[in-house]
């Protein structure tokens, strides 16, 4: 807050900002605990609330958080404010305070917890189960520093899905989790930190059960299906920062995990079940249809992607239909770096170029140049025109195939 405001002396940094600062990382947004004034003052001076579990102010002019102490504080003294506040917060490296004169308000230990890079739980952490997936992003976040979730936490974290007390999480606020957890640069330390911590099984139970589903050694040297999914997500953050892309590539193979053991390695099938899984999943969470629509198209036809020089004219062009990749080709585009990122996402196919991506893109600039409206005005029953359309497009593929096969001559085999 500024200096000229006359409660400047009661203002403390908190949170993140202060986490982030002892590190020696940028801080990108700051959070603020201002004592000795009610929500009316800060009304008074122009600050806008927000939020709901407790009054939240936004700064009229740097938008920056402002927050009252949490909890009881008649007869308290501001430091004993504080610290009450600070132990509602998540985790001990979140639950310091930098006060005005530049000292520290260190609780529960925080500042040892940074040196020690050890993420540990606060006292008040089980009332809100979300916090789960925001120790697993503030664990993604933090993994390249060496930071790694404290045994008591992970001890913690067991007991209450013994317990059930994550599996009445609103979906709207397990999606906005997982959502900032696609936006950052490496997700997939989130969802490798809720496997390991048992919370993927209640909260993405479709992805846990890929773990330990064996695929054919020969396409998979990494053999696990759950292993490889993380490994294809590496692969979709390399090449794309679109959370929908990336969600898409680390759905693809859900339907691998409803294969009977009796079938593996083999999963004969599994696409259409994937696709069926996404829809239920995304269903679930209130996932929006961008999402849902990109993930079920990948999990569908992501072999079609794979086999497209197997492909007949026809069966491409039918592809393209359904993922509509002619009339929207930035999906074509999103749906092709999914396919790209599973064909990479393997054991030492990391580099392997992907030449079926370019064949698709030109087989769809071969279709969608055909004069679609010179076609219909020739037709003498309009009940022809898609039929005709569909033969002209696919003749145009398959001329495209030919001049493309002799550019790239020595790619297809």
């Amino acid at each position: 807050m500024d200096d000229s405001n006359s409660f400047s002396s009661h203002t403390y940094l908190v949170g993140g900002a202060v986490r982030d600062q002892l590190l020696g990382l940028p801080i990108s947004d700051r959070d603020w605990l201002v004592t000795g004034v009610t929500a009316e003052q800060l009304a008074a001076r122009g600050f806008h609330q927000v939020g709901r579990d407790f009054p939240v102010f936004l700064h009229p002019r740097s938008k920056e958080e402002y927050a009252l102490p949490r909890g009881d504080i008649h007869g308290k003294t501001e430091q004993e404010q504080v610290c009450d506040d600070l132990m509602q917060r998540d985790l001990t490296i979140n639950a310091i305070a930098r006060a005005p004169d530049g000292h520290y308000i260190d609780p529960l230990n925080g500042q040892q917890d940074l040196q020690a890079r050890r993420l540990r739980h606060t006292p008040t952490f089980r009332q809100d189960p979300i916090r789960v997936l925001r120790l697993a992003r503030l664990a993604a976040r933090l993994h390249p520093l060496g930071f790694r979730v404290a045994q008591q936490t992970r001890q913690l974290v067991a007991q209450m899905i013994r317990q059930g007390e994550l599996d009445q999480l609103v979906p709207e606020r397990v999606w906005a989790e997982i959502l900032r957890a696609l936006q950052d640069r490496d997700p997939v330390v989130f969802f490798q930190t809720l496997h390991e911590l048992g919370a993927l099984r209640v909260i993405l139970p479709e992805l846990d059960r890929l773990f330990g589903v064996p695929q054919p050694e020969r396409h998979h040297p990494e053999i696990d299906t759950g292993l490889h999914c993380l490994m294809v997500l590496r692969q979709a953050c390399a090449l794309s920062t679109e959370p929908e892309t990336r969600l898409a590539a680390l759905l693809h193979d859900l339907g691998k995990g409803t294969t009977r053991p009796a079938e593996w390695p083999s999963h004969h099938g599994h696409e259409q079940r994937g696709a069926k899984l996404v829809e239920q999943l995304c269903d679930r969470l209130r996932i929006p249809n961008r999402f849902r629509d990109l993930s079920r198209r990948v999990a569908e036809f992501h072999t079609h992607s794979h086999r497209a020089f197997d492909l007949k004219p026809s069966t491409l062009l039918r592809t393209l239909l359904k993922i509509d990749g002619l009339r929207r080709p930035e999906q074509l585009e999103q749906f092709l770096i999914a396919c790209e990122a599973d064909a990479r996402g393997r054991k030492g196919f990391e580099q392997q170029p992907y030449p079926q991506a370019d064949w698709f893109r030109a087989a769809r600039n071969a279709a969608a140049a055909v004069d679609t409206g010179a076609l219909a005005a020739s037709a003498t029953d309009p009940q022809v025109i898609p039929e005709l359309i569909f033969q002209a497009r696919s003749r145009a593929i398959g001329q495209a195939r030919k001049e493309w096969q002799t550019q790239q001559e020595g790619v297809i085999k």
